[in-house]
């Protein structure tokens, strides 16, 4: 394990460095032991992992992945092994935090910079996508996930809840009323969002029971900024996440209907593998999400339209 150890930080040095010869010097070794080095590795693992030249080292696209993870083994190592005592307490390093996609641009990436800012050791990779990412798979530390968590390993910390809302723009209620049950969706225009797993029937709950009604339109998305602006622009009722709609109906370009039949909330939690030896650097993080995200998941209220006052 030593020599796997030993082997691993060469080659990060030797990448870190751009030659053998570099790796060499800052090491204290010869080139002939760093090369051997280098060589040894490359055969345990069955695979090349550095373009070699007489001008430059590059590593290949297995060589890449391995130094990520290799730096990625070294930087757990080292906090373990200087974290004794005060040093234990001081975050750095560092931390890998996936998230959804918009939800992840809005809320997640303006706090991770935050904390960024207050702490200079700690650097940052934020992974956005609407897959589900297996943390240990990827190497992640920190997961922000919308919806209800199946039973794992994981631990999970809580962040809020959020909404599922239908809306549309004032012109478009005034021009084909406004629903009074689910039922009469069926003579309304939806806009379909496939990324809320929406297909053609949206769900509700009346008396505690789940209701399904079917929904038609003339569009569709994938993702959900078309079609808000779609519903903005008055062309019909979409169904998404109350965050991802929340300026707009803030500013009154969007009203929230059916609120009386929403299904539940959908819970926002940041989850991780385990609370056992906690790096301090993912510490701090979950720390500052969790103080952070419920004020800004948090129901705002609907911006006051003041009255003009005339002169009698």
């Amino acid at each position: 394990m030593q020599d796997r150890f030993a082997a691993m930080q060469t080659f990060v040095r030797a990448v870190d460095g751009g030659s053998l010869s570099a790796a060499a010097r800052e090491m204290g070794r010869s080139l002939a032991a760093v090369s051997r080095t280098i060589g040894e590795l490359e055969a345990r693992l069955g695979v090349r992992l550095l373009h070699r030249s007489t001008r430059r080292l590059a590593p290949t696209e297995a060589g890449a992945a391995y130094y990520d993870a290799a730096r990625r083994i070294l930087a757990e190592v080292d906090e373990a092994e200087t974290g004794i005592g005060s040093e234990r307490t001081t975050p750095r390093g560092l931390v890998t935090v996936t998230a959804p996609l918009m939800f992840g641009r809005l809320h997640v990436a303006p706090v991770l910079s935050g904390y960024l800012a207050d702490n200079a050791g700690v650097t940052a990779h934020l992974v956005l996508t609407d897959r589900t990412v297996n943390l240990i798979e990827e190497g992640i530390d920190v997961a922000v996930r919308i919806g209800r968590l199946v039973d794992s390993s994981l631990v999970a910390r809580p962040l809020g809840e959020i909404a599922q809302v239908v809306c549309a723009a004032p012109d478009y209620l005034r021009r084909r009323g406004t629903p009074a049950t689910p039922e009469a969706l069926a003579t309304h225009a939806c806009l379909r969002t496939t990324s809320l797993a929406s297909g053609r029937e949206w769900t509700f709950v009346r008396d505690g029971r789940e209701v399904r009604v079917p929904i038609s339109g003339h569009f569709a998305c994938n993702i959900v900024e078309p079609a808000v602006d779609a519903a903005v622009a008055g062309q019909g009722l979409v169904r998404v996440l109350s965050y991802q709609v929340a300026g707009p109906m803030a500013a009154g370009a969007l009203v929230r209907v059916l609120q009386a039949f929403e299904p539940p909330p959908l819970p926002v939690a940041a989850l991780y593998l385990s609370p056992r030896l906690l790096a301090a650097r993912v510490r701090g993080l979950l720390d500052r999400l969790g103080a952070e995200i419920p004020a800004r998941v948090a129901p705002q209220p609907a911006r006051k339209r003041h009255a003009r006052r005339h002169k009698s």
